[in-house]
């Protein structure tokens, strides 16, 4: 038997877009005439789906549409999606910070968020106040809370701070602080939107690790939405794919992601370019690149494909083209050269596609900017400066499952070390 601790049924969430308060009371009237005479709602008929990049002719949006799933006790369940597909709202009603338009939410068990940075502080009591504060709104004893404090305090890393308000407290000790008080007070769930990725490094580290403590020593459930894959990964159990307020998928964690990273292959039409150096004796088409297959975005550790299509009137052959791959990073700054000269190819009559295959990426979670050049007989023949960008997912380069701290570098490299 399964041991059901939450479960979201048919939860749809309706907005009305526009200025909040303007010209709505004709509607509030109209919803009241049809509930009065027991009929529906009558704007739970209207609305458009939820995508943040078209218009619309609705006034109304469903930033929630027909959800459901259950979540057992002890699991770890990830919520991925781009921005805007609706992930922070469904958390807002499983916290009952707000409600559905329609169905309902049943859990088993106290809730614990961490939602927005300072979510439940009071910014003007300290920092030790907010612990028995959100203590008492949790349902726990000043003697329960007193007992955990000295755990809490030594989690969070603000030890000097803690009986100073909370106002003065920068974005990163503020989520430490509530970070700790969520998971020492032992709530039954736990439920944290993206406010991890304020903390340093160091804090996320820490994080991840006490939530997959409170989940397998403690049986406590953890619902977890992150855009840092390799953080989902490496943490949740079972994962729901979110797309313009709809799970689109549901299953293992390892599938929501690859159905999380599916999506249109970057296809630039680098013809079209006008600001480019050369004879013109071959010519860059278009490029395409993607991940370890079509249709799968490009991630940290995993394999990456740049193909070029390549215009050859001329019907030179391989040996006669050098081709060219400069990637920089957003400030200009050079990370990788890849270079035809550098490689033993077989020589190929009348080549029209280039084809980069990197087995491991090794580019940090970011966008790179692309520089391609092509030439003949040691002449210019095409050549784009900053002709294309791409962006790179965030994942786990090292087999150890470690992730290279924020800042330290753009790209990974493959090492041996030991002691002797």
């Amino acid at each position: 038997m399964k041991d059901i601790i939450l479960k979201a049924e048919n939860i749809s969430k309706q907005y009305r877009l526009g200025q909040v308060g303007t010209g709505t009371l004709s509607h509030d009237l109209n919803r009241w005439w049809h509930q009065v005479r027991g009929k529906e709602n009558p704007y739970l008929k209207i609305g458009d789906t939820n995508d943040r990049s078209t218009k619309g002719i609705s006034e109304y949006v469903w930033a929630l549409q027909d959800i459901n799933f259950e979540v057992e006790r002890g699991e770890v369940l990830g919520i991925i999606g781009k921005n805007g597909a609706g992930k922070s709202t469904l958390l807002k009603i499983l916290s009952k910070v707000t409600a559905p338009t329609t169905g309902c939410i049943k859990s088993r068990g106290r809730i614990a968020s961490l939602l927005e940075v300072g979510t439940g502080f009071n910014p003007e009591l300290t920092g030790k106040e907010n612990i028995f504060l959100n203590g008492a709104i949790l349902g726990m004893t000043k003697k329960e809370i007193a007992s955990k404090l000295d755990e809490i305090v030594e989690f969070s890393g603000c030890e000097r701070y803690i009986d100073t308000p909370v106002k003065r407290y920068s974005s990163g000790m503020t989520v430490r602080l509530a970070f700790a008080v969520a998971a020492f007070l032992e709530p039954e769930i736990l439920v944290i939107d993206e406010v991890l990725a304020v903390g340093d490094a160091e804090f996320q580290k820490k994080a991840i690790g006490k939530m997959q403590d409170i989940s397998r020593e403690g049986g406590r459930t953890v619902l977890f939405v992150s855009h840092n894959m390799a953080a989902v990964k490496s943490l949740c159990t079972r994962g729901i794919v979110m797309e313009n307020g709809k799970v689109v998928f549901e299953g293992g964690i390892n599938d929501s992601v690859k159905r999380y990273l599916q999506g249109d292959i970057i296809n630039i039409k680098l013809a079209d370019i006008k600001n480019r150096i050369g004879n013109k004796k071959v010519l860059f088409d278009n490029v395409q690149v993607y991940g370890a297959e079509k249709g799968i975005k490009p991630m940290t550790g995993e394999p990456m494909n740049i193909v070029f299509n390549i215009v050859n009137r001329d019907l030179i052959n391989s040996s006669e083209i050098r081709f060219d791959l400069r990637i920089d990073d957003d400030f200009g700054q050079r990370l990788v050269w890849v270079s035809s000269i550098l490689k033993d190819l077989e020589t190929l009559d009348n080549p029209d596609k280039i084809i980069i295959s990197f087995k491991k990426t090794p580019f940090e979670f970011g966008m790179y900017f692309a520089t391609i050049y092509l030439g003949v007989h040691n002449e210019d023949a095409d050549w784009i400066d900053n002709a294309f960008t791409f962006n790179i997912e965030a994942g786990n380069y090292f087999s150890s499952k470690k992730k290279q701290p924020n800042g330290q570098s753009k790209i990974n490299v493959d090492f041996d070390i030991s002691y002797k």
